[in-house]
């Protein structure tokens, strides 16, 4: 047997989509109800588990066999399922593997990575529909998985059962063996759709980095979630009676009374979202501004990320299955999953530790005393839930000023080059090159280094005055006459850059027009088969979906693929040369982000969590950040000249230093 093709239907009691899948096959409740399985190009069969039949021996060895290559559309579900069901048989894998609980992820392969490599849906259903393959998933596929593979509710005509059986229902029992087989052979004929654009070995090598993560997973401070979640519990109390007390309505949480009230006291607003209720903060007359400031601690949603660590934490106090692999796959770039670390909150109270310790012992009445917002305190110390495992530390590291760095390197921008390979200081240079003001002027706090941050952040992607507005530069105490001029004064500054948007662009549309070839600034453009491939330096490529020019809405051409848009379905995007810059900086930071981690997971070090250009390590207490910082700052063999700089500190709770 060389390669074995899988799906399996399973059982759990554990909310999948809550609590993820380590927690989900950690319930005493969890068992794989049907083996569907393919070998090599034999005929698809389906174990029925729950029935009692047996898996045969050949199948039941190649789970563990390295030599034989695993697939599964999600195989990170499946494998870590099968590790939970291997074990209750008795079968020791940490014997087997070097003390992982899991399957080795060296021998899997996964089709749903293989359709995000290539801009195509997630979903199995999706990349079979875009691809065109023969064999369908059954429509009533997910009334038998709710039906079999879920808790059911107990009701007088099931008889009082919380969970329905095979032999309560035959005839869905043999459908839902169909619709397992149909999974199978949906795979396959996926994979037979995209074989002739296979992903790159370096990228399998980095979704096996990514699943040894997965699978280490991060140790979780309970007792401070706990109390956490409690605090919160008791603000949220007192804020709603503060609110009630002024307002007099039923329900302060309910966005449709709150309108309602400021509408009926002569305050308009369409919405009480985050945003919206911070600029009514600086305009609202006094009168309603404890109100909107109450509304606002009421509203904090990033406290639930509490309550996402409680669902999803393991037996051993750890946290798994957080990042997945290729969740962007326009630019290859990792997602959040579960808690969403992509996003947690940042922290700057200046006195971490005690607000940390004050939440920990559950002093509720001393946060009161001395912060002027419980709900702001929670959410600051989200990081710090985060720890080392005891006797060990953090490091945390990362690039520093990754995309700025990238873009000045594939566009030729020598003097952004020269910077990052001295003092590194792009704000006051950016502010001196395009002020012609010597960059010894332009201290931290000096207006111009507030302008020269804030066009390098709003700008470099073809942004203008809405960028600059968008990136907050009305709040930084620019005025509204200021912003054309600092486009005009960034882009003079930067005219490699520029050049490098629309040299892109011309590339890219004379691809799609002429379906053939085109390369501009060492990236490769090529139409293909329905695809246009964008090439990066690193050797991966960038794939968008039947591309094709048409006219925008300003009458110009412009080039148009199909893609998972901003309403998250399956649509037409448009898209130009500065977007495709962006598209391709971050992926290729991406791909440096991925080098490095391997560099460090091959020589020893344990990476338990990464966010955006970040690394976490958990590590024995002798070790320096400054190794770390070291490997993460050699450039790869294919970014020769590319200046990268990390800088790193150790902690006992993940922070923002």
């Amino acid at each position: 047997m060389r390669e074995l093709f899988i799906d399996i239907e399973t059982y759990s009691g554990t909310d999948l989509g809550k609590s993820g899948v380590y927690r989900y096959s950690e319930a005493p409740d969890f068992e794989v109800l049907l083996f569907g399985y393919c070998a090599d190009d034999d005929e698809v069969r389906v174990i029925d588990l729950a029935s009692g039949e047996a898996l045969p021996t050949e199948v039941l060895d190649a789970l563990t066999d390295e030599t034989v290559v695993k697939w599964a559309h999600n195989a990170q579900f499946e494998r870590v399922c099968l590790s939970r069901w291997l074990e209750r048989q008795g079968i020791n894998l940490k014997a087997l593997n070097g003390n992982s609980n899991f399957l080795n992820p060296a021998s899997w392969r996964c089709t749903m990575v293989w359709s995000a490599y290539l801009g195509l849906p997630l979903s199995l259903e999706g990349a079979a529909l875009v691809t065109g393959a023969e064999k369908q998933k059954l429509t009533e596929g997910k009334e038998l998985i709710r039906y079999f593979s879920s808790p059911c509710k107990p009701t007088k005509s099931n008889g009082g059962r919380t969970r329905n059986l095979p032999v309560h229902a035959p005839d869905k029992w043999e459908k839902y063996k169909e619709y397992n087989a149909r999974d199978v052979e949906t795979e396959m004929a996926i994979m037979k759709r995209l074989s002739k654009f296979p992903v790159p070995e370096d990228e399998w090598k980095y979704y096996i980095l990514d699943q040894e993560i997965n699978d280490r997973g991060i140790c979780l401070d309970m007792d401070l979630i706990r109390e956490a979640i409690r605090c919160d519990r008791r603000s949220r109390t007192v804020l709603t009676e503060a609110v009630r007390d002024i307002t007099d309505l039923d329900n302060p949480n309910s966005v449709a009374q709150m309108k309602a009230w400021f509408a009926e006291n002569g305050l308009e607003t369409e919405t009480l979202g985050k945003a919206a209720v911070k600029e009514l903060l600086k305009t609202a007359p006094e009168s309603f501004r404890e109100v909107l400031a109450l509304r606002q601690d009421l509203a904090k949603s990033s406290v639930k990320k509490y309550t996402a660590m409680e669902n999803a934490v393991c037996s051993d106090g750890r946290v798994r299955g957080l990042l997945q692999f290729y969740g962007a796959n326009r630019t290859g770039r990792f997602a959040g999953r579960l808690i969403q670390v992509q996003n947690l909150p940042q922290n700057h109270l200046p006195d971490l530790v005690q607000a940390r310790q004050l939440v920990k012992s559950g002093d509720f009445d001393a946060l009161e005393i001395l912060y002027d917002s419980v709900p702001g305190v929670l959410s600051e110390l989200i990081r710090t839930a985060f720890v080392p495992m005891p006797g060990y530390k953090f490091i945390v590291a990362d690039f520093s000023a990754i995309e700025a760095r990238v873009i000045a390197w594939l566009a030729g921008e020598q003097w952004r080059n020269e910077v990052f390979a001295s003092h590194g200081k792009i704000y006051e240079a950016s502010a001196s090159q395009m002020f012609r003001v010597p960059i010894e002027e332009i201290t931290k706090g000096s207006p111009l280094r507030q302008k020269g941050k804030i066009a390098e952040l709003a700008l470099g992607y073809g942004g203008s005055v809405g960028a600059l507005k968008a990136m907050g530069a009305l709040d930084m105490g620019l005025a509204e006459d200021e912003l054309q001029p600092l486009v005009t004064a960034w882009r003079a500054a930067n005219p490699n850059i520029t050049r490098l948007w629309w040299d892109v662009d011309r590339a890219a549309k004379t691809a799609v027009r002429e379906k053939t070839a085109e390369q501009t600034h060492n990236i490769l453009f090529e139409y293909r088969s329905g695809f246009l491939f964008i090439t990066l330096p690193s050797g991966r490529k960038l794939a968008y979906v039947k591309p094709r020019i048409e006219a925008n809405r300003f009458g110009s051409d412009s080039i148009t693929y199909e893609g998972v848009g901003a309403s998250k379905k399956w649509e037409r995007i448009e898209s130009y040369g500065p977007k495709f810059v962006e598209n391709i900086v971050q992926a290729i930071s991406r791909d440096i982000l991925c080098y490095a981690m391997q560099r460090l997971s091959s020589m020893g070090f344990s990476i338990v969590m990464h966010i955006h250009d970040e690394v976490v390590i958990e590590t024995s207490c002798d070790v320096s950040p400054e190794i770390v910082c070291r490997i993460m700052s050699e450039t790869p063999p294919w970014a020769e000249g590319l200046f990268l700089c990390a800088d790193g500190f150790e902690c006992q709770f993940y922070k923002k230093d």
